[in-house]
């Protein structure tokens, strides 16, 4: 085992908790707002009701990106006697609850083996109650809020089976959710800035200039000035490179499917041409014949006629 896969086991009241260290990643801008406790703090105070004020009350918690993209896009921390994972997604996934099951069960597996808890026993092991929201800002949810189920996967539909791991999705876009935004301000202003990069691509602008526009846009209006005057080339380079990864999951998807359709089209060939051959050998056709009332070549043709002639006699012997 490396040493990034080792990672450390802290304490943290009745909790342990693993903390990862893995710097193979690249943050997305929403992960990098909110790595400040205090900011992180108050977007799960304003999300949950609470008045936490201290922000060490908050525990960090980073997984190894396993079952992530290599853009790190989640933030996992434990309060209380939960252990929250929340993610920002610009792309729809609907595989969100799959990924939070296997997250939390790398963490309760883990949390197990430190602790030497014995499933077996009689007593009930505790565990912290685990919390997924995803954060989205992408197109096509018209609502403030959504909840998926994993059991929406399974063959039988939603309910069915003895495992269930929900998912809330928070629509982020600007327009939704404004009491969460009045509460969380960092929130609301993650969401104009990229609102306003997302306009400017409507209207027309290449994508770094729909970037640049946006951020002097943002620092004229008072919006994320404390990140954007300090780290406005860092901040330019993860949007510029979200959307180099968004278009790449575009391209590796139509290129997948290109070549899915390409491999069906072969097979669908393929089948047709057998169907073909073996009529011809139905009358009485010699391979030299079908290939060339075929147009094909003449070793194609017997190793299918030589494929057919197997399936033949080992059809008769089942019988």
């Amino acid at each position: 085992m490396t040493k990034r896969n080792l990672g450390k086991w802290y304490r943290h009241g009745n909790w342990w908790r693993r903390l990862w260290f893995n710097r193979k990643y690249k943050d997305v801008l929403f992960r990098h707002l909110f790595q400040d406790k205090r900011d992180l703090l108050d977007l799960y105070n304003a999300l949950n009701g609470s008045t936490y004020g201290n922000p060490e009350d908050l525990e960090v918690v980073t997984m190894e990106d396993v079952i992530f993209m290599k853009m790190k896009n989640d933030l996992s921390f434990i309060i209380g006697s939960q252990i929250n994972l929340y993610e920002h997604q610009s792309t729809w996934n609907p595989n969100m609850p799959l990924r939070g099951l296997l997250y939390f069960a790398q963490q309760f597996e883990g949390l197990l083996a430190v602790r030497g808890d014995d499933i077996y026993g009689k007593g009930r092991i505790e565990l912290p109650t685990p919390i997924y929201i995803v954060f989205f800002n992408g197109s096509g949810m018209n609502t403030d809020n959504l909840v998926l189920y994993l059991s929406d996967s399974f063959s039988a539909g939603r309910g069915k089976g003895c495992l269930e791991c929900t998912c809330e999705v928070i629509n982020i876009n600007r327009g939704y959710n404004q009491a969460l935004m009045d509460k969380c301000h960092r929130l609301w202003e993650y969401s104009e800035l990229s609102s306003e990069v997302e306009e400017n691509i409507k209207k027309g602008m290449r994508r770094e200039e729909a970037v640049h526009t946006a951020i002097d846009s943002c620092i004229e209006r008072g919006i994320l000035t404390d990140i954007l005057l300090a780290e406005k080339g860092v901040v330019l380079h993860m949007l510029l490179t979200e959307y180099d990864e968004k278009k790449h999951l575009r391209n590796t998807f139509r290129e997948g499917r290109e070549e899915g359709e390409k491999i069906g089209r072969e097979k669908g060939r393929q089948e047709k041409l057998k169907e073909m051959v073996q009529k011809k050998l139905a009358k009485g056709k010699i391979v030299l014949e079908i290939a060339e009332e075929l147009e094909e070549e003449i070793p194609v043709i017997e190793e299918m006629v030589s494929g057919l002639t197997a399936d033949y006699h080992t059809c008769h012997r089942n019988l």
